[in-house]
């Protein structure tokens, strides 16, 4: 990875991502791309460029010369629903142009595909690997399509696409964008600000999440393993830890006992309803050693620190 282009640099994983590979490769060698300006304080080159638009993309590949692609910009699940063509368009279109774009070249791909690719059939403890994919959201039906997309660039062109099946992330330094899990972030914005939380799913819901800390980290190490390592090339199954809201609630208490969660769960509850409650990710850790390192505990500790400074100074 000597050239990176990032869409959706401006996400929640993207901003992260950039400061990370940045680190280590120099920010130079570092391209965002949004629809949107760079969020401060950005040291990498920016691009307002829509992923829907092929040439525009590939101007800016050839611009910086790039040879590694991490393809981020998506429209999230509790957004796809509200807007289901605008998804369908986003999601399918830019990973489609970006996998043509990356078709006989040495461009290496990251897509990112989710825990949304299970439905109301799947396994919902210790979902394998291979198993029954049956998504009811448009965000779920993109992304597993995209897996099959990715594996049919890899066996009829070649493309060195990679991919893992993300959990929910938490995160402190950018704000949640649209998705089911969102509550694992607003939590602890509210219990920061108010010391109470009014949650759109109940207290007995449970799914996989991962910190950010360690999505980062898998997002790069994949992309670094060999390439004869990395043997699915549809998507990795990905988690760290599973927990219930009211779990993560006792687990904020401990730390600020006047906290209170209230529940009002609203149509996220049964998207979260059709997900899996926790994960195998055995293959992952198999193939390519992933190992996560962050527990509820020390995700609780690290976001109520850091946002308690990030709110308050």
């Amino acid at each position: 990875m000597k050239k990176i282009l990032i869409t959706g640099a401006n996400g929640q994983i993207g901003s992260e991502l950039a400061e990370n590979l940045g680190e280590q490769i120099g920010m130079k060698n570092i391209v965002g791309l949004d629809l949107r300006p760079a969020l401060p304080p950005y040291k990498h080159a920016h691009e307002i460029v829509d992923v829907t638009q092929k040439e525009a993309i590939r101007h800016i590949i050839e611009k910086y010369e790039i040879d590694t692609i991490f393809h981020l910009a998506s429209l999230l699940s509790a957004v796809g629903e509200k807007n289901p063509d605008q998804a369908w368009t986003v999601n399918m279109g830019g990973l489609k142009n970006v996998l043509d774009l990356a078709r006989g070249t040495k461009i290496k791909v990251f897509w990112p595909s989710s825990i949304a690719v299970f439905g109301p059939n799947s396994p919902k403890q210790n979902t394998p690997q291979n198993t029954i994919l049956d998504p009811n959201t448009m965000y779920g039906i993109t992304k597993r399509a995209g897996e099959l997309l990715c594996q049919y660039y890899f066996d009829k062109f070649d493309v060195d696409v990679r991919s893992v099946r993300y959990p929910g992330i938490i995160s402190y330094k950018t704000e949640p964008g649209g998705g089911t899990t969102d509550y694992a972030v607003e939590i602890f914005y509210e219990a920061i600000k108010n010391r109470v939380y009014t949650c759109f799913v109940g207290p007995e819901t449970r799914l996989p999440m991962m910190y950010m800390d360690d999505a980062v980290r898998s997002a790069i190490e994949i992309m670094q393993a060999d390439r004869e390592a990395v043997k699915l090339r549809t998507s990795y199954n990905l988690t760290a830890v599973s927990f219930s809201v009211a779990e993560m609630a006792a687990e904020i208490q401990k730390h600020m006992p006047e906290f209170k969660c209230n529940y009002k769960p609203d149509f996220r509850q049964e998207i979260a309803n059709s997900w899996p409650q926790d994960i195998d990710d055995s293959s992952a850790r198999e193939h390519w050693s992933w190992r996560h390192k962050y527990d509820l505990g020390s995700i609780t500790q690290d976001m109520l620190a850091k946002l308690e400074k990030k709110i308050h100074g």
